[in-house]
Protein backbone atom coordinates (compact mmCIF):
# COMPACT_ATOMS: atom_id res chain seq x y z
CA UNK A 1 0.00 0.00 0.00
CA UNK A 2 1.28 3.57 -0.63
CA UNK A 3 1.67 5.91 2.48
CA UNK A 4 -0.87 8.79 2.88
CA UNK A 5 2.45 11.02 2.26
CA UNK A 6 1.57 10.18 -1.48
CA UNK A 7 -1.13 12.22 -1.23
CA UNK A 8 1.05 15.34 -1.30
CA UNK A 9 2.99 14.36 -4.90
CA UNK A 10 -0.62 13.82 -6.66
CA UNK A 11 -2.22 16.76 -5.08
CA UNK A 12 -2.57 19.65 -7.16
CA UNK A 13 0.32 22.49 -6.39
CA UNK A 14 -2.16 25.02 -4.95
CA UNK A 15 -4.14 22.44 -2.90
CA UNK A 16 -1.35 21.20 -1.53
CA UNK A 17 0.39 24.42 -0.83
CA UNK A 18 -2.85 25.20 1.07
CA UNK A 19 -2.90 22.19 2.95
CA UNK A 20 0.50 22.23 4.53
CA UNK A 21 -0.58 26.12 5.67
CA UNK A 22 -2.57 24.26 7.59
CA UNK A 23 -0.07 21.48 9.12
CA UNK A 24 1.29 22.13 12.95
CA UNK A 25 3.91 19.45 14.33
CA UNK A 26 2.20 17.34 16.78
CA UNK A 27 4.24 14.94 19.44
CA UNK A 28 2.72 12.22 21.41
CA UNK A 29 4.81 10.36 24.07
CA UNK A 30 5.22 6.61 23.62
CA UNK A 31 1.73 5.14 25.01
CA UNK A 32 -0.31 8.52 24.85
CA UNK A 33 -4.07 7.50 23.90
CA UNK A 34 -4.40 9.31 21.18
CA UNK A 35 -7.87 9.46 20.02
CA UNK A 36 -10.60 7.01 21.60
CA UNK A 37 -12.88 4.93 19.66
CA UNK A 38 -16.37 6.97 19.51
CA UNK A 39 -15.05 9.79 20.01
CA UNK A 40 -15.33 13.14 18.22
CA UNK A 41 -13.43 13.39 15.10
CA UNK A 42 -12.15 17.39 14.24
CA UNK A 43 -8.52 16.46 13.72
CA UNK A 44 -6.26 14.15 11.77
CA UNK A 45 -2.74 13.47 11.37
CA UNK A 46 0.22 12.33 8.34
CA UNK A 47 2.57 10.52 10.50
CA UNK A 48 6.54 11.80 10.29
CA UNK A 49 8.27 9.30 12.87
CA UNK A 50 7.17 6.56 15.47
CA UNK A 51 4.70 3.80 15.23
CA UNK A 52 0.86 4.00 16.15
CA UNK A 53 -1.73 1.04 17.01
CA UNK A 54 -5.19 1.40 16.24
CA UNK A 55 -6.99 -0.55 18.08
CA UNK A 56 -10.80 -1.75 18.63
CA UNK A 57 -13.18 -2.32 21.62
CA UNK A 58 -13.78 -5.68 22.36
CA UNK A 59 -16.06 -6.50 25.22
CA UNK A 60 -14.65 -8.37 28.12
CA UNK A 61 -11.89 -8.19 26.62
CA UNK A 62 -8.36 -5.93 26.23
CA UNK A 63 -8.66 -3.50 22.58
CA UNK A 64 -8.08 -5.72 20.44
CA UNK A 65 -4.98 -3.79 17.91
CA UNK A 66 -5.88 -4.33 14.45
CA UNK A 67 -2.97 -2.01 12.83
CA UNK A 68 -0.03 -0.39 13.19
CA UNK A 69 1.18 2.58 11.33
CA UNK A 70 4.43 4.34 10.58
CA UNK A 71 6.01 6.95 8.79
CA UNK A 72 3.64 8.15 5.98
CA UNK A 73 0.40 7.00 7.38
CA UNK A 74 -2.50 8.71 7.85
CA UNK A 75 -3.79 8.71 11.02
CA UNK A 76 -7.22 9.21 11.25
CA UNK A 77 -10.27 9.38 8.42
CA UNK A 78 -13.60 9.53 10.20
CA UNK A 79 -12.97 13.36 10.44
CA UNK A 80 -14.15 13.05 6.53
CA UNK A 81 -17.68 11.56 7.03
CA UNK A 82 -20.93 12.32 8.73
CA UNK A 83 -21.10 11.24 12.26
CA UNK A 84 -17.86 11.65 12.57
CA UNK A 85 -16.95 9.73 15.40
CA UNK A 86 -13.66 7.85 15.02
CA UNK A 87 -14.49 4.00 14.20
CA UNK A 88 -11.61 3.04 16.35
CA UNK A 89 -9.12 3.75 19.12
CA UNK A 90 -5.14 5.18 18.86
CA UNK A 91 -2.19 4.06 21.20
CA UNK A 92 1.15 5.83 20.10
CA UNK A 93 3.15 2.36 20.11
CA UNK A 94 6.24 4.12 20.60
CA UNK A 95 6.79 8.38 20.48
CA UNK A 96 5.45 9.98 17.83
CA UNK A 97 5.92 13.22 15.57
CA UNK A 98 2.87 14.15 12.88
CA UNK A 99 1.80 17.02 11.04
CA UNK A 100 -1.71 16.98 12.40
CA UNK A 101 -4.83 19.03 10.58
CA UNK A 102 -8.02 20.65 11.71
CA UNK A 103 -10.97 18.70 10.17
CA UNK A 104 -13.07 21.72 10.08
CA UNK A 105 -10.29 23.71 7.75
CA UNK A 106 -9.11 20.83 5.88
CA UNK A 107 -13.18 20.00 4.77
CA UNK A 108 -13.39 24.09 4.16
CA UNK A 109 -10.57 23.90 1.99
CA UNK A 110 -12.61 20.70 -0.06
CA UNK A 111 -15.83 22.81 -0.32
CA UNK A 112 -13.26 25.57 -2.00
CA UNK A 113 -11.60 23.18 -4.67
CA UNK A 114 -13.63 20.63 -6.17
CA UNK A 115 -10.43 19.12 -7.67
CA UNK A 116 -8.64 18.82 -4.26
CA UNK A 117 -11.85 17.36 -2.68
CA UNK A 118 -11.62 14.80 -5.57
CA UNK A 119 -8.09 13.89 -4.82
CA UNK A 120 -8.49 13.89 -0.75
CA UNK A 121 -11.57 12.04 -1.05
CA UNK A 122 -9.94 9.12 -3.34
CA UNK A 123 -6.92 8.67 -1.33
CA UNK A 124 -9.01 8.86 1.94
CA UNK A 125 -11.05 6.04 0.51
CA UNK A 126 -7.73 3.74 -0.67
CA UNK A 127 -7.07 4.19 3.20
CA UNK A 128 -10.23 3.13 4.49
CA UNK A 129 -10.76 -0.01 2.42
CA UNK A 130 -7.06 -0.93 3.28
CA UNK A 131 -7.76 -0.70 7.25
CA UNK A 132 -11.00 -2.65 6.46
CA UNK A 133 -9.10 -5.62 5.17
CA UNK A 134 -6.38 -5.01 7.61
CA UNK A 135 -9.06 -5.20 10.86
CA UNK A 136 -11.06 -7.94 8.93
CA UNK A 137 -7.91 -10.42 8.97
CA UNK A 138 -6.42 -8.75 12.20
CA UNK A 139 -9.98 -10.25 13.60
CA UNK A 140 -9.99 -13.21 12.44
CA UNK A 141 -6.84 -14.26 13.41
CA UNK A 142 -7.84 -13.49 16.93
CA UNK A 143 -11.32 -14.88 17.39
CA UNK A 144 -11.17 -16.82 14.09
CA UNK A 145 -12.21 -20.62 14.46
CA UNK A 146 -8.30 -21.37 14.49
CA UNK A 147 -7.66 -17.78 16.26
CA UNK A 148 -5.37 -17.99 19.44
CA UNK A 149 -7.96 -15.49 20.78
CA UNK A 150 -5.20 -14.50 23.74
CA UNK A 151 -5.88 -10.93 22.98
CA UNK A 152 -7.60 -10.64 26.73
CA UNK A 153 -4.41 -12.44 28.03
CA UNK A 154 -1.18 -9.81 29.53
CA UNK A 155 1.40 -8.85 27.30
Amino acid sequence: MTTMSTLLNVLPPDGRDRLMELAEEKEFPAGARIFEEGGRADHFWIIRSGTVDLDLHVPGRRAAVVEHLGPGDLLGWSWLFPPRNWHLGARAATPVRAMEFDAVSVRTLCDEDPEFDRVLTHRVAEVIAHRLQSARGRLLDLYGPSGGGDAGQGD
